[in-house]
């Protein structure tokens, strides 16, 4: 089982930034991609950014060019920098992982705790 550590969150205003970060730990395992993912009460979690082991990333429409998502697979770490937020972006932010077993037999994922970020209007 792969345990997600996130953190960054909390409260910022309107043109404001925020930098979530989330380490990947536990038995061995080999990451295949990474992502942020938001979800406000009542709607369904969606997809913020991801990127994948070879860093070839994705962002919703909604982001493209506010934030920016990164990895350091070496630590099994990614980041989500998040600049001139607006109220819209309020959310509780979940990383997800997927990654390989370290017999390679499996594929799965895992989902981190989420950390909220609230921008005001």
């Amino acid at each position: 089982q792969v345990q997600l550590v996130e953190s960054g969150g909390g409260l910022v205003q309107p043109g404001g930034s925020l930098r979530l970060s989330c380490a990947a730990s536990g038995s061995v395992f080999t990451m295949d991609g990474m992502g942020w993912y938001r979800q406000v009460p009542g709607k369904q979690r969606e997809l913020v950014a991801h990127i994948t082991r070879g860093g070839i990333t994705n962002y919703a429409d909604s982001v493209k060019g506010r934030f920016t998502i990164s990895s350091d697979n070496g630590k099994n770490t990614v980041f989500l920098q998040m600049n001139s937020l607006k109220p819209e972006d309020t959310a509780k932010y979940y990383c997800n992982v997927q990654y390989f077993s370290g017999s390679w037999s499996e594929r799965l994922d895992s989902w981190g705790q989420g950390t909220q970020v609230t921008v005001p209007s």
